[in-house]
């Protein structure tokens, strides 16, 4: 890809031309050296337990981005800080594809009351090995100054990024999860790094995140449920009953998520699993659930992390499907813009509204 300078990118982005083959994020070619943000694509689906189709979210978002128009209500001109997306690792899809086969045979097992070790052997390095290349990625580009986001790919995608941010950060930090799961299960189907298991395994390895506060969980076990409870004070979810409960007794958005906000330290990590959304949004996604946060709803909760005047450190999109007609890419790419705005927005690198 022929890279442009930031100016060079601004200019382009102000004039909607249209985009070509190749351009990546919202038509871009900023170079990554210039860029505030630095977009880190991830093409894995290993251990998604329903679904298919996300490990091709990262390619599809970016194509479907070249659609969406730059200017945004509340994030003054986002582009002008610097927005760039890395070229996709094809090595890792290739390995993704490889491990997926191994995690159907585990699988397979599972349900015949029995272990396939070597199958399930080769799934845990494999995403071992997922696990260093986007944390190894997201490192270089901390350590060279940059605001770093993986789009993923299946939920145990930025379990890389989180464990950078946690070895490279003077403060803790909080995560807000949204998602229609808890993500606390022990190595759910023996996969030590399943989708299933990212915030247990955050929790658990990550020393600087300080907290965990959940949002649209409507889809978990016992395990989970309990596991959130003896968190304590470093743990709490907003079940989507509840919120939806709430919400119908004629409370607003400001009192539904503000005592949740307010439980979140000043650093924030931002995980959005898009079926944290209504299906409508998400109907593709590898295990889509009833119920949910709609569009505008998870733009207003976004939006008020950033007036709460707390400072967004880095954020992951993940388990977007993958459908003929672009319109689950469609809607992640305009979460991801949100995301990439209001990221910007809370460092002081845009102005908001």
């Amino acid at each position: 890809m022929s890279y442009r300078t930031l100016e060079e990118e601004i200019k382009v982005l102000e004039l909607g031309l249209p985009p070509v083959e190749g351009d990546g994020f919202i038509g871009g070619r900023l170079d990554p050296k210039e860029a505030s943000l630095v977009l880190v694509p991830v093409p894995w689906e290993a251990t998604v337990s329903f679904g298919e189709g996300t490990a091709n979210a990262p390619d599809a978002i970016r194509t479907s981005s070249h659609q969406l128009d730059v200017e945004n209500y509340h994030y003054i001109k986002p582009y002008t800080a610097g927005i760039a997306m890395l070229e996709t690792d094809k090595s890792l899809h290739k390995l993704s594809n490889k491990a997926r086969k191994k995690a159907l045979k585990v699988i397979e097992a599972l349900e015949d009351g029995k272990t396939n070790k070597k199958a399930l052997k080769y799934v845990n390095e494999a995403s071992a090995t997922l696990n260093s290349s986007v944390y190894e990625k997201s490192l270089e580009q901390l350590k060279g100054g940059k605001f770093v986001a993986v789009v993923g790919g299946d939920h145990s995608c930025p379990f890389g990024l989180i464990k950078a941010l946690s070895d490279t950060q003077t403060e803790n930090f909080g995560i807000l999860h949204v998602d229609a799961h808890h993500d606390l299960r022990e190595a759910y189907e023996g996969f030590t790094y399943s989708h299933a298991s990212i915030f247990y395994n955050v929790m658990k390895e990550c020393e600087k995140v300080s907290n965990l506060v959940q949002v649209g969980i409507r889809d978990y076990s016992k395990e989970e449920a309990t596991r959130m409870i003896e968190y304590g004070v470093k743990g709490a979810c907003l079940y989507d009953t509840l919120m939806q409960a709430q919400l119908a007794s004629g409370k607003s958005l400001e009192e539904v998520f503000a005592p949740y906000i307010n439980q979140l330290p000043q650093n924030v990590y931002l995980s959005i699993d898009i079926d944290g959304l209504e299906p409508l949004n998400c109907p593709n996604t590898g295990t889509p659930v009833p119920g949910g946060l709609r569009y505008g709803e998870l733009e207003h909760l976004i939006f008020m992390i950033v007036k709460s005047g707390k400072n967004i450190i880095g954020f992951d999109l993940c388990e977007v499907g993958d459908s003929a007609d672009s319109w689950d890419a469609n809607v992640g790419s305009r979460v991801l813009y949100q995301l990439c705005g209001a990221l910007l927005a809370s460092q002081g690198k845009i102005e908001y509204k």
